[in-house]
């Protein structure tokens, strides 16, 4: 099991979480990091988020290091070979090459996607995380009979189980996989940094605050390795897949 990191950003405290200034600290600069993760065993290939493409990444001043398709050529992984490709949720940064696997079943929760389809995904707050060409192709699958729909929790394969816990997005998904050391908690975007769960600090963007709040209780109590969304401590606290070049993916499990 892998995290991969695909592009990276620097930024400021202020900017990433919410209402910053009630924390009484000075503000500072962060790194944000962009993982896809890849899950290979028991004859089964199941990618968790797709990235996004380096066209938006260069709209949205974000920095591809190392776009999908060619993070996964270097892993020695061809698209048709993907299964599963699970949508923790609808943003940008996760669903840019859904398109891209011709014989994976898709995995989203219902939730997630029925807002993203509906009428209020349209409202500037919301549409400005997400891109309209990949909601589209989601739904093009969807009309294809390619994705599956789960509310709550559901096993995607043996070993790997979803949790839906909203707050960031309404139907924000987490994934609890065995590894060979124990269980890893693929948190997405639910734990952007590890400092959320140390310091109770919510991220900038979220659906629901409250729900939110309730998803690092989750997460606590349901323990393990914790691999976080966003944060560049993933690949020190994990072993890195590739020695000589440590900052291209770690083994998590």
């Amino acid at each position: 099991m892998l995290a991969i990191r695909y592009a990276t950003r620097e930024t400021r405290a202020s900017d990433l979480y919410a209402n910053h200034t009630t924390y009484g600290e000075p503000d500072r600069d962060v790194r944000m990091d962009y993982y896809f993760w890849l899950l290979r065993g028991n004859g089964r290939t199941i990618l968790v988020d797709t990235g996004f493409t380096p066209e938006v990444g260069d709209a949205r001043g974000r920095t591809t290091l190392c776009a999908l398709p060619e993070a996964l050529a270097r892993l020695s992984v061809e698209p048709a070979d993907v299964g599963t490709v699970i949508v923790t949720h609808g943003h940008y940064d996760h669903t840019g090459h859904v398109g891209l696997f011709p014989r994976a079943e898709i995995v989203i929760s219902d939730r997630e996607l029925a807002f993203w389809t509906g009428p209020y995904a349209r409202r500037t707050q919301f549409a400005h995380a997400v891109e309209a060409a990949d909601i589209d192709t989601l739904t093009r699958l969807d009309a294809a009979g390619r994705v599956t729909r789960i509310r709550d929790r559901h096993q995607a394969a043996p070993g790997v189980d979803l949790i839906e816990v909203g707050g960031h997005t309404p139907g924000q998904l987490i994934a609890l996989v065995d590894g060979e050391d124990g269980q890893v908690l693929l948190a997405s975007d639910a734990v952007h940094y590890y400092e959320e769960l140390d310091l109770d600090r919510p991220f900038a963007v979220f659906a629901n605050l409250t729900g939110m709040y309730r998803g690092f209780d989750t997460v606590r109590e349901l323990g393990g390795a914790v691999v976080a969304g966003h944060d560049p401590a993933v690949l020190t606290r994990f072993t890195p897949w590739d020695r000589a070049d440590p900052g291209f993916a770690v083994r998590v499990g």
